[in-house]
């Protein structure tokens, strides 16, 4: 059975057992697994100034190549919030260090949380242990994080005297993140992609006008039409500031950048396209001015009305959430862009056999070209851990058929 003959093969496929040699074209990979004893003392670890790579390697990490399009030889997987609160090694360390600023803001913890998948599951990707939030204090936003509200921000920006208190970004007040990435790519090498990210300028603006988080939006939603010129220079200005955080990232040791426009899913399409979208695609052009195949990811939570629009900005993966069905967001998308996604995280609490089952079906209708396994959310809290790497083992028994010209024939078809 072709890779791309009928989209309807997607979501009727029934999987009778866990191996994935017969049904979805593919071979046994039997030496799926990375060099033993990679991970090293980090107090030993010398940290050292990357010299970024701008053009595609043979070296380049398999999440990377698949990122930008090229062949690979099975599809690499990560998850977002890999690292949290369903491994017992993070609430063990989290007691010791119940502050969730001190966890995210000290290099020794970033490391050692970062790694904790990384030596459980080893993922294809290891994304930095971080918050969108972290970067407000460098431009003049101080928050708290409390307990039970979650963010807090006691001086929301609703007026010129609030903007007027914004500075541009010191990354010296950064520090961390660029020492942790460094450290996370000499532990890593090039045997994963080091993922970091940052928040869109709207995700991050709802925070900054709303105060912290909310379900209705109200306050920002009407800005854009009582105080428009106000919301757009907070959003410029939330614009140059990630834009030189996602450039420091990247020379700080980061193969790749997650967007996460968390709250765009909230915003009708149109509104979306008007009051995100520009300042998306206005940081995709700056980064990819100095670093153009630094590979970059976009992913909105409820993204379903938003795919072809998402692709409008330039970025070079589209995260897919478990909504959307990857047959379809794969035709909607074509095969001249990447995709990312996008198993329900909830599937992590079936049977092992389910999990496998569901791996195939997304794995088959994503096609063999340009497809980053993964969650279509992040883990959930008490996901079982021995469902984590199943997932990961699964992945890793993957191998898709080596001929290019079947390759090339089959999304001809598609």
């Amino acid at each position: 059975m072709s890779f791309f003959s009928l989209t309807s093969v997607c979501s009727s496929l029934a999987v009778k057992s866990t191996s994935l040699t017969v049904q979805l074209g593919f071979q046994s990979n039997e030496s799926n697994g990375f060099p033993g004893g990679f991970v090293s003392s980090l107090k030993k670890t010398k940290i050292k100034k990357f010299s970024i790579a701008c053009s595609s390697s043979t070296t380049d990490p398999l999440l990377v190549k698949a990122a930008r399009g090229d062949p690979v030889s099975r599809p690499p997987a990560w998850m977002m919030r890999q690292a949290g609160r369903y491994m017992a090694a993070y609430r063990k360390l989290a007691e010791k260090h119940p502050s969730f600023r001190e966890r995210s803001e000290t290099t020794d913890l970033i490391v050692e949380i970062s790694l904790q998948p990384w030596d459980a599951f080893r993922p294809d990707g290891v994304i930095i242990f971080s918050d969108i939030l972290t970067p407000l204090p460098a431009f003049g936003v101080p928050f708290d994080i409390e307990e039970v509200k979650g963010p807090v921000i006691q001086s929301p920006i609703r007026s010129q005297d609030g903007l007027r208190a914004l500075h541009p970004i010191d990354l010296e007040k950064l520090h961390f993140v660029g020492e942790s990435l460094k450290i996370l790519r000499q532990e890593v090498g090039d045997h994963a992609a080091v993922l970091g990210f940052v928040g869109a300028p709207w995700t991050i603006a709802t925070y900054m006008v709303e105060g912290g988080t909310t379900r209705t939006y109200t306050t920002i939603k009407s800005m854009c039409h009582t105080a428009p010129n106000l919301l757009r220079a907070l959003l410029s200005h939330l614009t140059k500031a990630i834009s030189e955080y996602i450039i420091y990232q990247v020379e700080s040791g980061a193969h790749c950048i997650q967007i996460f426009d968390s709250w765009g899913g909230q915003l009708p399409p149109d509104v979306w396209e008007q009051w995100s979208m520009p300042y998306i695609t206005e940081i995709v052009s700056v980064v990819r001015t100095k670093y153009p195949k630094t590979p970059l990811v976009l992913y909105i939570n409820g993204n379903g009305g938003l795919l072809e629009r998402m692709k409008g900005t330039g970025v070079d993966v589209i995260g897919l959430d478990w909504t959307v069905d990857m047959a379809d967001g794969r035709q909607r998308l074509g095969n001249d862009i990447s995709v990312q996604g996008n198993v329900d995280p909830a599937y992590l609490f079936s049977p092992l056999p389910a999990v496998t089952e569901e791996i195939q079906r997304v794995v088959k209708c994503a096609g063999t070209r340009g497809h980053i396994l993964n969650l279509g959310h992040g883990v959930l809290v008490g996901t079982p851990e021995e469902a984590v790497a199943h997932f990961f083992e699964v992945t890793k028994s993957l191998k898709y058929e080596s001929s290019s010209e079947n390759q090339a024939m089959e999304e001809s078809k598609f």
